[in-house]
């Protein structure tokens, strides 16, 4: 797989000069910790509320949402294609189902032209494009009353540990609640949505390197991380697989590795191997083994569907931080939204298996190659709203 190698990518770089740049403004990354002075509002916890589970992305929505990248943004001189990218997903997923786009004021009438009329856009100042783990991660009540029954959980975005500078990413979930009127759940932990993958009955599955990990959730132990990963998302079983720390901004997100596609049923995401074995190779084996024994929160063995990633000598040549994963595929109603590489036969290949996994919707592969540089892909861009009745 064409990963990322080193951690010093034009990304993380940029962010490691815009935190210099904050040093001493109050906006420089500092851990957040639970009940700390000065923590984030908090709200009723989830258990006080009734029960309430995080939903498969499977599921029906009521929208997407998405993140319009300011002209300050780190991409530079590549966001007018990052924004090309970005349009050319939403209005994609507008044929399927409402979306909402996020853009501060001062990009508002570019956004809306770029999208089109089925895009709404909201004026909300970001960061950058990544959604998916800046925005909240909703919860639904079924069988509450309309306006309870979905929340929204916000886990604090810290520029993933202090990689990158955050000054409007870390109000993003807070903010968007406020504009949906929707109530806030405080988490007690810091964590990003790409982290989380759950089959919506009570299943979770993480990577430890990116949430027991100093720079988000210092001093806390994975037991503790776990009992709160349960009490905001309902979870009943958390799966962990190791990860890798430090060779990704994301210090390695569940999304591009492992994604539940059924109760029951994971794909996963197998490297490129034609030049020996690496640091993903070795992510991939300690995955498989756990994913192999395994049993979800209803106590059923994993099916496991491993879906082989591009060859990088056919998808030509690209940054080092260039994300080839299928697996950052995003589901909405009626379709599946998946990158589109240039190696003929494992696009076809990896739409053939979403074909097969997710009957009745159709199956749609963008080119995106520009969010792709950044290390993200289609899932990173986007952050479903469950729809509740």
């Amino acid at each position: 797989m064409n990963r990322p190698r080193r951690l010093l990518s034009r990304r993380r770089l940029l962010g490691l000069g815009g935190l210099g740049a904050l040093a001493g403004t109050g906006l420089a990354y500092a851990a957040w910790s639970p009940g700390a002075s000065g923590s984030p509002g908090a709200t009723a916890p989830t258990a006080a509320s009734g029960p309430a589970r995080m939903p498969a992305e499977w599921g029906p929505h009521a929208a997407t949402y998405l993140a319009w990248p300011p002209a300050d943004s780190p991409w530079k001189d590549q966001a007018p294609a990052v924004r090309r990218d970005i349009a050319r997903l939403a209005r994609t997923l507008a044929e399927y189902e409402p979306v909402v786009l996020l853009a501060g004021p001062e990009e508002e009438v570019r956004a809306r032209r770029a999208c089109g009329a089925e895009v709404e856009v909201v004026p909300i100042p970001v960061d950058d494009l990544w959604i998916r783990d800046t925005g909240p991660v909703a919860v639904t009540r079924p069988g509450a009353p309309a306006d309870t029954a979905r929340r929204g959980v916000d886990f604090h975005f810290n520029g993933w540990g202090g990689k990158q500078r955050h000054p409007n990413d870390g109000r993003v979930a807070r903010r968007l609640l406020e504009h949906e009127g929707i109530t806030r759940i405080d988490a007690g932990i810091t964590a990003e949505g790409g982290s989380l993958e759950t089959d919506g009955e009570g299943t979770l599955l993480v990577t430890e390197s990116s949430l027991v990990n100093a720079n988000r959730n210092p001093g806390m132990t994975r037991a503790e991380i776990e009992a709160e990963l349960k009490r905001v998302l309902g979870a009943r079983r958390v799966i962990w697989v190791a990860g890798v720390r430090g060779e990704d901004i994301t210090d390695c997100h569940i999304d591009s590795i492992a994604r539940f596609v059924a109760p029951g049923a994971v794909l996963l995401s197998r490297p490129w191997q034609g030049d020996g074995p690496d640091v993903w190779t070795r992510v991939y084996e300690q995955a498989r083994g756990v994913l192999d024994r395994a049993r979800d929160a209803r106590g059923r063995r994993l099916e496991i569907v491993e879906v082989p990633e591009p060859d990088p000598y056919a998808i030509g040549e690209r940054g080092p931080e260039f994300l080839a994963s299928y697996l950052n595929y995003y589901v909405a109603n009626g379709v599946v939204v998946l990158p589109r590489f240039s190696d003929r036969r494992a696009d076809d290949r990896a739409a053939g298996v979403l074909r097969e996994l997710h009957p009745g919707r159709e199956i749609r592969q963008v080119s995106i190659d520009a969010v792709g540089e950044g290390g993200g892909g289609v899932h990173c861009a986007t952050q479903q709203v469950p729809w509740v009745a």
